[in-house]
Order: C-alpha cells, then sequence, then structure tokens
C-alpha cells in the first residue's frame, strides 16, 4: 500500500474501501494520465497495488464501467472507454477529502439547521410533493481556518429518515451522505453570482464579489435524495475537463 493509499485509510469518516479505489482510478482517466484506450492493470495488479481483495477491486471497476469511463471485457481486460462529446463527467466532489489531499486543514460549521414540512419553494427545488419532511441545511466548508465555501442543502428525510437525528457537528452533510447512500444519478448546474450581504457576511468577502455557484441534484433510482449548492468565492475554486479527441 502507498503512504497515500494508508493515509486515506486511516482518516477518521473514510470512504468505503472500493469508493477510495475508484476515486483514485477515475482521477487517472479524468486527469488524462489513463487516455482512452488505456489499458488498465489486472485485478490481481491493482489488489497488489492497493492492498485489498479482488473482490474490492471488481466493485470499484464496475463502479467504473456504470459510469462509462472504462470497457471490462472478458480475457481482453478493462480499458479507458473515448469520452461522448455530448457527456461531460463532473463528479461529485467531496470538499474536505480534497482540501486534505492538497495539504490544508478542513473544518465543516454547522450554521443552519431546521427540520420542516416542504414549502412550495421546497417542493420545487427539490422536485417532492409540498408538505413532505425535509431537513434543512446551511453550513460553511472551512480550509486553514478561512471561509472556503457555502452551502446550502434540502435532503428528503423520506428517501433519508436516518437524517432527521443527525446534527452533523463534526462531519458535513455531503461527506455523510457519500459513506451511507448509494446514488444511481446527479445533475450539475453551474452558474455565478454576485455575493449579497448574507452570502459576503458568511463568506467573509465583500458584498457583490463574484462567485460561483453549483447546484447538484441527486437521485437513487427515481426517488430525489438531494438538492444542495455551494457556493465558492471566484478565486478558490476552479472546474477543469480534460477530453481527448480521436478521429472516427
Amino acid at each position: 500500500m502507498s503512504r497515500d493509499d494508508s493515509q486515506i485509510a486511516t482518516r477518521p469518516n473514510a470512504l468505503p474501501r472500493y469508493r477510495e479505489i475508484y476515486d483514485a482510478l477515475r482521477q487517472k482517466i479524468v486527469s488524462g494520465e489513463w487516455p482512452a484506450g488505456h489499458r488498465l492493470p489486472s485485478e490481481h495488479e491493482l489488489a497488489r497495488t492497493f492492498g485489498c481483495a479482488r473482490m474490492t477491486i471488481g466493485k470499484a471497476l464496475g463502479a467504473l464501467a456504470d459510469q462509462r469511463l472504462v470497457t471490462r471485457r472478458r480475457r481482453a481486460g478493462t480499458t479507458v472507454d473515448v469520452p461522448r462529446p455530448q457527456e461531460s463527467v463532473l463528479e461529485i466532489h467531496d470538499i474536505e477529502a480534497e482540501l486534505l489531499a492538497a495539504g490544508v486543514s478542513y473544518a465543516y460549521q454547522s450554521l443552519e439547521r431546521r427540520t420542516r414540512r416542504a414549502s412550495p419553494s421546497d417542493a420545487s427545488t427539490l422536485g417532492v410533493p409540498s408538505g413532505t419532511p425535509v431537513l434543512a441545511l446551511t453550513g460553511l466548508h472551512r480550509a486553514g481556518g478561512r471561509p472556503h465555501a457555502l452551502e446550502e442543502r434540502l435532503i428528503n428525510l423520506q428517501a433519508v429518515p436516518e437524517a432527521r437525528g443527525e446534527r452533523f457537528s463534526d462531519i458535513s452533510p455531503g461527506r455523510w451522505l457519500l459513506q451511507r447512500i448509494p446514488w444511481t444519478e446527479a445533475e450539475h448546474q453551474i452558474g455565478a453570482l454576485n455575493a449579497d450581504e448574507v452570502i459576503a457576511r458568511r463568506l467573509a468577502i465583500r458584498r457583490n464579489t463574484a462567485c460561483l455557484s453549483i447546484e447538484r441534484n441527486t437521485w437513487r433510482d427515481a426517488l430525489r435524495i438531494t438538492h444542495v449548492r455551494v457556493i465558492y468565492p471566484c478565486d478558490q475554486h476552479r472546474l477543469v475537463a480534460r477530453f481527448r479527441y480521436r478521429p472516427l
């Protein structure tokens, strides 16, 4: 096991082992280190590299195949897929993992927490009937002690009833959901906004500062799990996608 794998495995609130391996392999693909057509090491080789069972590797590769990042063929092995022009792969980010991997200290601060019946606005945002029990959360992700991103989230308590008893005092809602709720579909919307008075105060920036806004809806089969909006000051986050063109 490499030094990085050891740090991941012993970190509190770590992701399931197959998901750690999935994330590591996926990063090699989306970064371009493993281009389209690249043949991955065998399951036996990957099991030795990550110090885990072959079954765990198979689960990670299966998740990559489900996302159309790789193709698995009996006897031929696993190869990186050619990206489809109409598809953009945008992962569900674990902000804590990203900051810790960059060597920056992380903390999550819960600002507001309310359990309520979905208002018409909640229902429209989350895609559920009015009156559905929801959990409304506002929190602040801190990097190196400073505000890094503001998170506003709605959780469908019919889909995730166990969230009702979670205080999110020592773990962010996003990480908590990633660890417990398998999602099958996600939709991202990326936009920009100028910080209003509330956003500016919470992120410790000037009013009207340009910010990046990422909204995400997540489903488990046909059931909507959560809607979240994460707001970053424009100088604290960027989105990078790398694609390789291959003539037909």
